[in-house]
């Protein structure tokens, strides 16, 4: 048997640095998304989670979308997105990563 003890490890926890940059995707939401409320849906869902970013009506019938946050909210948006409001019929959505946008706050933007 040996006569050596073992002392806890003194090793400094490494501090937790600056908060890191925000995930950004940017969504073409497809199907019968507007005229039915998706934007102003949007942005309330968008606002709820914390999220930044913009919506806004595409000429062809889609509508696009900016969202900037955590990881956890962004998923939660796209849950969300999936299904849209009442009346909604959300028939595809392509997701781009993206940079975040240069304000916070999230917005329904113009008409593209």
């Amino acid at each position: 048997m040996s006569d050596q003890t073992t002392t806890p490890s003194t090793t400094p926890h490494p501090t937790s640095g600056p908060a890191p940059e925000p995930l950004a995707r940017r969504l073409l939401i497809s199907g019968k998304v507007q005229g039915v409320w998706y934007r102003a849906s949007a942005q309330r869902e968008a606002v709820r989670l914390s999220l930044s970013g913009w919506v806004r009506n595409l000429s062809g019938g889609e509508v696009e979308a900016l969202v900037a946050g955590p990881e956890e909210a962004i998923d939660a948006f796209l849950d969300w997105a999936r299904q849209g409001p009442s009346g909604a019929e959300v028939l595809r959505i392509e997701i781009q990563a993206d940079a975040p946008p240069a304000h916070d706050g999230f917005h329904i933007a113009e008409d593209a």
